[in-house]
C-alpha cells in the first residue's frame, strides 16, 4: 500500500471549511453596507451599524466555547458540524429578507451555527493527525487547512460584488447560504474518511460537569445580559437614552461577560498551586490581546467606511472592458440619478427622497477634486467597496510562508522569540498599521480628497504580519500551558478575549463620526495597541519564566 503524506479526509475538510468561510466573509463584507443602505437596507447611521456589527461578531466568537463542549461530550463532531452548517446557511439566506426581526433571527442562527461548526471541524482535523502515520505532519496539515480559510475569504467578495450589482443585496446573501450548503455536502461526501476520528469524550472525574458549566457561566451570563439590555442609567444631554456604555447591546454584552470573567477569576483562585502560574499567565495574555481584536476587527466597520467614502475606487478605463463580466458596477438603468449638475453611477450612494434631495449616505463624489469630477451625463465605474475585504486574506496567503520562514531562520540561529514575545511583537507591528492609516488621512487632507487605495492595502499588509505573529501563537500558547483538565475552558477564555475585542471594535467604530480630524481616530487605535504592547513587554520576563517551566 502506498504511503500517504496526509489523511484522505484532508481535501474534504479543506473544501468544507473553504466554502464555510466563503459564506461568512461574503456576509461580513457587505453587512454594514447593507445596514446603512437607505433604499434596500435599513438606513442605519454609522454608529448604529457599527454597534450592531460589533455585537454580532462578538457573539459569533463567544459561542464556539459551548459548541465545542457539546460536541466533545454529547453530540460528536460530525453531527455538530452539520447542525452548525445548516443553521448558518439558513441564517445567511434569511438575511435576504428585508425585515428587522428577520435580520435578528438570521444573526442568531449564524451566531449559534458558528458555535457548532467552527471549533469542531478544526478539532476533527486534529484528531485525524493523531494517527502515528500522520502525527509528524500535523503542522503542515493545519497550514494547508488555513489556506482553505483564506482562499474562501478572498474569492467570496468578487461573487458578492457581482451578484449585488446585477440583482441586489438579497442575491449576495443567498449566495453566502448556498456556499455554506455546498460545504456541508462536501463534508458529508467524505464522511467515510473521517468517521473514525469522530469520538465522543465523556467527562472524566477531573472535568467540570456540563450542568455546572452551564449553571456557573451560561445562565448567569444570559440573566446579566438581559438586565444590561433593559437597564437604563441616568439620562443626560449627551446620553439621552441613559445607556451605561454606549448602547443597549453594548450594555447587555458587557454585563453578560461579568459572570464569565468572575468564573475565570474564581478558577484561578481555586486551582491547585501547581496550576496557578500557567493559568495566571494565560489570563494575563487574554486580557492584553483584547486590544488587538478591538482594532483588527474594524475591517468590517471603520475600514469598510474608509474604503467606501474616502478611497479612490474608480476603475481605470483600460480595465473596464476586461472586467465587465464581473459587473463590478450596477447597470445604468438601475443606478444612475441626477445629482447637482451631472449624472453619476455610484453603487453605494443612495438618496432617501429625490424630491427633497435628502441625502442620508455620503456621495462618492463629495470629496473629489473639481478637475476629477465627471462631466454631465458621464457614468463612472467603481470597484465595489466589499472587494477591499479580500485584501487581508490575500496578504495572509502571501505573507504566511515568509513569516514561517523567518521564524525557522531564527530557530536555526537559536534566536527564535518565545511565544509570549511573538505576541508582544505582533501588537507592536499591528500598532504600526494605524500609523499607515494616519498617513492616509494626511494624504487625503482629512478626507477632503480621495485617498490612494495603496494606503489601505499597505495598512492591511502591516496588520496581517501582526496577525500572523499573534493569532496562531495564542492558540499554540493555550494548547501548551493549559492543564489537561482545563484545556477546553482555557480555549474558551481565548475566544472570550476575542469576543470582547470584537465588541469593542464596534464601540470604537461607532465613535468615527465624532472625530472631526480622522487622524485622531487612528492615533487612538495606535495608542491602544501601543499601551497593550508595553504592558505585555513589562510582563515578558515573568511570562517567559512560566512558559519555560511548564512547556
Amino acid at each position: 500500500m502506498k504511503e500517504r503524506n496526509h489523511p484522505r479526509a484532508l481535501p474534504f475538510l479543506f473544501f468544507s471549511e473553504m466554502w464555510e468561510r466563503f459564506g461568512y466573509y461574503l456576509m461580513i463584507g457587505i453587512f454594514t453596507l447593507y445596514l446603512k443602505d437607505t433604499v434596500a437596507g435599513f438606513s442605519m447611521t454609522e454608529a448604529e451599524s457599527s454597534d450592531l456589527y460589533g455585537t454580532f461578531i462578538a457573539f459569533v466568537f463567544l459561542t464556539p466555547f459551548i459548541g465545542g463542549l457539546l460536541a466533545d461530550r454529547v453530540l460528536g463532531y460530525r453531527k455538530s458540524i452539520t447542525i452548525g452548517g445548516i443553521m448558518m446557511g439558513i441564517g445567511y439566506c434569511l438575511m435576504s429578507v428585508r425585515d428587522l426581526n428577520m435580520l435578528y433571527l438570521s444573526m442568531f442562527l449564524v451566531i449559534m451555527g458558528n458555535g457548532f461548526f467552527k471549533p469542531n471541524i478544526s478539532t476533527l482535523l486534529g484528531n485525524l493527525y493523531n494517527d502515528p502515520e500522520y502525527k509528524s505532519r500535523k503542522d503542515a496539515g493545519y497550514s494547508i487547512f488555513y489556506m482553505g480559510i483564506n482562499i474562501g475569504a478572498f474569492i467570496c467578495n468578487f461573487f458578492g460584488a457581482a451578484l449585488y450589482n446585477m440583482i441586489g443585496w438579497g442575491a449576495a446573501f443567498i449566495a453566502a447560504g448556498i456556499g455554506m450548503f455546498i460545504g456541508i455536502i462536501i463534508f458529508w461526501s467524505g464522511t467515510k474518511h473521517f468517521k473514525h476520528a469522530d469520538v465522543i469524550k465523556p467527562a472524566s472525574k477531573e472535568d467540570m460537569p456540563l450542568i455546572q458549566i452551564f449553571g456557573l457561566i451560561l445562565v448567569p451570563s444570559i440573566i446579566f445580559g438581559i438586565v444590561g439590555y433593559f437597564l437604563f442609567g441616568v439620562t443626560s444631554e449627551t446620553n439621552p437614552n441613559g445607556n451605561l456604555i454606549g448602547s443597549d447591546t453594548t450594555d447587555a454584552f458587557i454585563l453578560g461577560c461579568v459572570p464569565i470573567i468572575f468564573f475565570y477569576g474564581r478558577l484561578l483562585y481555586k486551582s491547585p498551586e501547581e496550576e496557578k502560574k500557567p493559568i495566571a499567565a494565560m489570563l494575563a495574555i487574554f486580557a492584553v490581546v483584547i486590544a488587538f481584536w478591538a482594532v483588527f476587527k474594524q475591517n468590517g466597520s471603520t475600514l469598510n467606511t474608509w474604503a467606501d467614502r474616502y478611497t479612490d475606487r474608480e476603475i481605470p478605463a483600460a480595465m473596464v472592458s476586461s472586467m465587465s463580466a464581473l459587473q463590478l458596477v450596477e447597470k445604468k438603468e438601475k443606478s444612475t440619478y441626477v445629482k447637482d449638475t451631472f449624472v453619476v453611477m455610484d453603487n453605494q450612494f443612495r438618496i432617501a427622497d429625490k424630491s427633497k434631495k435628502e441625502i442620508t449616505y455620503p456621495s462618492y463624489f463629495k470629496n473629489m477634486k473639481a478637475e476629477d469630477l465627471p462631466e454631465e451625463g458621464q457614468t463612472v465605474p467603481l470597484f465595489n467597496t466589499n472587494l477591499f475585504q479580500s485584501v487581508n486574506p490575500f496578504w495572509v496567503v502571501v505573507l504566511t510562508p515568509l513569516v514561517v520562514a523567518f521564524f525557522a531562520f531564527l530557530r536555526r540561529k537559536g534566536k527564535e522569540p518565545s511565544t509570549p514575545a511573538k505576541i508582544a511583537f505582533g501588537l507592536v507591528i499591528s500598532a504600526l498599521s494605524c500609523l499607515v492609516m494616519v498617513g492616509a488621512v494626511y494624504s487625503s487632507q482629512n478626507g477632503g480628497i480621495k485617498s490612494s487605495a495603496w494606503w489601505f492595502i499597505s495598512s492591511y499588509a502591516v496588520i496581517t504580519i501582526g496577525e500572523l505573529f499573534l493569532s496562531p501563537m495564542g492558540l499554540s500558547l493555550v494548547s501548551k500551558l493549559s492543564p489537561p483538565r482545563l484545556t477546553a475552558l482555557m480555549m474558551g477564555g481565548w475566544f472570550l478575549a476575542t469576543s470582547i475585542g470584537n465588541k469593542l471594535s464596534g464601540v470604537l467604530s461607532s465613535l468615527w463620526d465624532g472625530y472631526e480630524d480622522k487622524a485622531n481616530f487612528f492615533w487612538v487605535n495606535f495608542m491602544l495597541l501601543g499601551a497593550a504592547a508595553l504592558l505585555l513587554f513589562a510582563m515578558l520576563r515573568w511570562l517567559n519564566k512560566i512558559f519555560k517551566q511548564y512547556t
